[in-house]
């Protein structure tokens, strides 16, 4: 875990551009030009999966776009996590077209919780707050529905080709319980840093369909976590994790004298919202960056 003076210091003193290394910018203009100045596209992966919905992406995964990626994933470059946000939102806004019914729903593609705790914080929920804030800034309604775990392990996806992907997670995400109701009728947009072959993404979409089709309850609670009840987190508004630091939870005492945390947000669900993504709402899906090739789509 990394400690919170290291955090700050990323935020206030960086020590280096997270795309080439230039000292004393979190990113140079010509990095953030490579990150965030072409147009975003559809981009579609080949072979592409079953079930996978409409993809945009704001880059391609090469260069300084790959190092900027790597050094918030892997390095925690917190800092990089707003350009990062602003190259997600583009690719949302791309997606959702030129209007949305309702307020878009991004559902970030969860990470291992080991991998989370390597880390020290988790990359792609902190770049969906922040491509969340940067969306409302310019007059998009949007919010982060972080209702999307993985229920069980799955191995190494590096060296996998795309049909050992997709065994690989088949099953592997499930929505919490509560979530459905959430979901239905909803603008939902699944948010990735990066898409390859388009197996997670796959994966988190069918685990959407069924959760919509399921139904639900909708209490969800602040912190993230799911609590005794099964629901989990909606985020309104920009969090201590967006801005880089971790938001602490209300502790509570339960009827046994037990302290629990938790920090409960009640979501309203309209009424008559039955219909999942694909019949009463929308689904569709933004990454900040995908392979080159699954670029040709736009050439065909």
């Amino acid at each position: 875990m990394r400690a919170w003076w290291q955090d700050l210091t990323d935020l206030v003193l960086p020590a280096e551009c997270g795309g080439c290394g230039k000292p004393r910018t979190v990113l140079c203009p010509e990095c953030r030009a490579a990150l965030t100045g072409a147009a975003p596209s559809r981009v579609r992966p080949e072979p592409k999966p079953p079930g996978l919905p409409t993809v945009h992406a704001a880059a391609r995964y090469a260069d300084e776009v790959r190092a900027v990626l790597l050094a918030h994933k892997e390095r925690g470059a917190l800092a990089l996590a707003a350009p990062l946000g602003t190259a997600l939102a583009r690719a949302v806004r791309a997606g959702l077209g030129s209007a949305a019914p309702r307020p878009a729903l991004l559902v970030p593609v969860p990470s291992a919780r080991g991998a989370v705790r390597a880390r020290g914080h988790d990359p792609v929920r902190r770049m969906a707050l922040a491509a969340a804030g940067d969306l409302r800034r310019g007059g998009t309604p949007a919010r982060v529905a972080a209702v999307l775990r993985q229920c069980r392990p799955v191995a190494d996806q590096s060296g996998l080709d795309s049909r050992q992907r997709q065994r690989n997670l088949a099953g592997a995400l499930s929505v919490v319980p509560g979530g459905g109701r959430l979901l239905a009728g909803a603008t939902v947009v699944l948010v990735d840093d990066l898409m390859t072959t388009g197996a997670s993404l796959a994966e988190a979409a069918r685990a959407v369909r069924e959760a919509v089709d399921a139904g639900g309850t909708a209490d969800v609670p602040a912190s993230g976590k799911t609590d005794a009840a099964g629901v989990s987190a909606v985020y309104g508004r920009a969090t201590r994790e967006g801005r880089g630091r971790r938001r602490p939870a209300r502790t509570t005492r339960n009827r046994g004298g037990s302290a629990t945390e938790r920090s409960v947000t009640r979501v309203p669900v309209p009424r008559g919202a039955t219909e999942g993504p694909v019949a009463g709402g929308r689904l569709c899906a933004a990454v900040v960056a995908a392979s080159p090739e699954a670029f040709a789509i736009n050439r065909n």
